[in-house]
């Protein structure tokens, strides 16, 4: 009679808790009841979204990307004066050579929407991946949260400055700033949906506007001759060596890093993007054509727009306008739309720049709600509560707060550690590709990507120097996700971390061998498998626990592969060695994958388990560290730990001794 066809054992129920308190149920609403189970886009679970056109889904991510516009051509005047054309010129080759051409390749290799994080994860693997990941998780952190101030910022500067605004509003540019980013709590708290056709309308309008304004400021610098000729007459008496002009343009090019944005969260979105009917999971080729289309229009406008926007501003513009407390001070554009056609108009132009700006902020909020729990929980390392959208809101919404309040809602003091966490991102993407063509053996693309590599270290590099607050804000994130992170990692060391659990015909062969029960398990150490080694095991479980000598005993070994990994698939095969029956296993680490095979045993036969182990040598504070890092150490008492959480009927409990 095989003992594998008798009703498995259930799991004992949870032991239930008192009843919520209402705030804590409204607050954790809609977390996912298993691990893994992630948010999709906005908050919502990724399959109630529906793929769509390419070009819709670049205007969710141009909220983003071409809301810029609203405030980069004032921070190029300001940063480099009547260079600026020049600068942007390098911007734009910059972003059509070099950022263009390495998310294309991004979105080929992690078109699930993982982003260049997940490539050097790939690439570099075990703790230093982790660590690693961490670390840009950080720099991540630091471009979403300061979109989100910043954004806020401009927009309330654009409020401010409309003719039509009430007298009180003026000195209260933190007050507006600080309601902006409640307000768009309050919709992520509320519960934030499909935003695809809200942003399409918002894009359109605003690009169509600024059609307007740039086209007519290029008509106006053509037609009126006496603007160039002032401009380059003056440019040249400053600079009278054309070869230092571009040297300086070099220079001070860093600082026009905001122009940069939106690339990763390009690729963030992929999966949003519809693909072709043939398309599969390994290969979604219409999804990534999708996306390479997507990127390159989205490079394409924004390019045209800052070359023309910022030559036309700063040869209209009076540079003292672009200083502080003046008129066109980070809002460039809607002074010449003002100027051009009036208050009507300019009015429309600032509620459409507003409006994009507040936007780019939800879709900086929906980056981050994706982003922590795309990597945190699945290595262990997020409290359970971060799996719900309103919790990490509200942190979020406090950290902007808390920022807004540092920089006064200055939105040319938040451009470095703007610029910093987008320039970080795109050089890791950067450095991705370029390992990545160089493990394909891919010698003419590995030099390439070096060199965007390079151009873009440099400009990171120039930039922490020349604004180190970026780096700064940036450093405390990275802390708080390290602290938090390994805080977590160490608060559910003691769960079951297996996602599923398979046993081989082999080892199936060997549970129905044992007639009657119990499983009996020898934990056994798998670097020594010679057959004394078995042997002395086997006849020191039997004096100790007085085993019958005809009982049919099972050796089982964990082999550790990689320990920096939290959840994982086990596979239990089952091996003949030296005669002695052996269930091999698989894992990132030896307790908690004992106790997850001790429970499905018990499961698929109806028998109880009882495994037996040797107490381990050594200090106990150091084999703790051992298995909190390494998967190992204090073996017995860990796994007896695990079960004990997992199973709380203790006549349900599989029996772990040690001798």
């Amino acid at each position: 009679m095989s003992t594998l066809t008798r009703p498995p054992a259930e799991p004992s129920p949870k032991r239930r808790h008192h009843d919520q308190h209402p705030l804590r149920t409204w607050l954790l609403e809609g977390m996912p009841e298993t691990a893994g189970k992630r948010q999709g886009p906005h908050g919502v679970p990724k399959e109630d979204h529906k793929p769509a056109s390419w070009w819709r889904v670049m205007c969710l991510t141009g909220v983003d990307y071409f809301s810029t516009l609203g405030y980069q051509p004032a921070i190029a005047a300001l940063a480099a004066g009547l260079l600026a054309p020049m600068a942007t010129v390098i911007l734009v080759i910059v972003t059509l050579a070099g950022a263009l051409p390495v998310y294309r390749r991004v979105a080929r290799e992690s078109h699930r929407g993982e982003g260049s994080i997940a490539m050097l994860e790939r690439l570099m693997g075990r703790w230093t991946g982790k660590l690693f990941v961490l670390a840009l998780l950080g720099f991540a952190a630091t471009d979403f949260m300061i979109t989100m101030t910043l954004s806020a910022a401009d927009a309330s500067a654009h409020l401010i400055e409309n003719p039509f605004a009430p007298e009180a509003f003026h000195g209260q540019q933190v007050t507006i700033t600080l309601v902006l980013i409640a307000a768009l709590a309050v919709v992520f708290l509320r519960g934030f949906k499909e935003a695809i056709n809200v942003a399409v309308v918002l894009v359109g309008l605003y690009l169509a506007l600024n059609a307007v304004v740039v086209g007519t400021a290029v008509v106006r610098v053509f037609t009126e001759g006496a603007v160039v000729t002032d401009w380059w007459t003056t440019l040249t008496t400053q600079h009278s060596d054309p070869l230092m002009m571009v040297g300086i343009s070099l220079l001070v090019f860093p600082k026009l890093a905001l122009g940069l944005s939106g690339f990763e969260t390009g690729v963030a979105v992929m999966p949003q993007v519809k693909g072709y009917p043939t398309d599969t999971e390994e290969n979604p080729e219409g999804r990534i054509r999708g996306t390479h289309r997507l990127l390159t229009t989205a490079a394409l406008i924004m390019s045209s727009f800052l070359i023309t926007s910022s030559f036309a501003t700063t040869v209209l513009i009076p540079a003292q306008e672009f200083e502080d407390g003046g008129k066109a001070n980070g809002r460039a554009l809607a002074f010449l739309a003002h100027q051009f056609f009036g208050d009507g108009f300019g009015t429309v132009y600032d509620i459409s720049t507003i409006a994009i700006l507040w936007f780019a902020g939800a879709s900086a909020m929906a980056g981050l709600l994706n982003l922590v729990p795309r990597y945190l929980p699945r290595y262990g390392m997020a409290p359970a509560w971060t799996r719900a959208v309103r919790p990490l809101v509200l942190v979020f919404s406090a950290v902007a707060f808390l920022i807004t309040w540092i920089f006064d809602a200055n939105v040319e003091a938040q451009g470095g550690a703007y610029a910093t966490g987008v320039l970080v991102l795109m050089t890791s993407a950067a450095v991705a590709v370029t390992l990545s063509a160089k493990h394909r053996r891919q010698r003419s693309r590995t030099w390439a990507f070096g060199i965007v590599s390079a151009v873009f270290t440099y400009t990171t590099i120039a930039n922490v120097i020349e604004r180190p607050d970026g780096i700064r804000i940036a450093a405390l994130f990275i802390v708080g996700i390290i602290v938090v992170s390994f805080a977590s990692r160490v608060r559910r060391s003691f769960e079951l971390r297996a996602t599923h659990v398979r046993l081989d015909e082999q080892a199936l062969e060997f549970l129905t061998d044992v007639e009657q029960g119990p499983i009996r398990l020898i934990a056994h150490e798998p670097k020594r498998l010679d057959s004394e080694r078995y042997r002395n095991k086997l006849e020191h479980a039997r004096a100790a626990n007085h085993l019958p000598e005809d009982a049919d005993i099972l050796f089982i070994e964990i082999v550790v592969d990689d320990s920096s990994e939290f959840e994982q698939e086990l596979d239990v095969v089952g091996i003949k060695r030296h005669g002695f029956k052996v269930l091999e296993v698989h894992s990132n680490n030896v307790p908690n994958t004992l106790a997850a095979v001790l429970l499905h045993l018990r499961n698929v036969t109806g028998l109880m388990p009882h495994i037996y182990f040797r107490w381990t040598e050594g200090n106990p504070v150091t084999n703790l560290t051992k298995f909190l890092f390494f998967g190992e150490g204090e073996i017995a008492p860990v796994t007896r730990e695990v079960l004990r959480e997992a199973e709380p009927d203790i006549t349900e409990r599989p029996w772990v001794h040690v001798g």
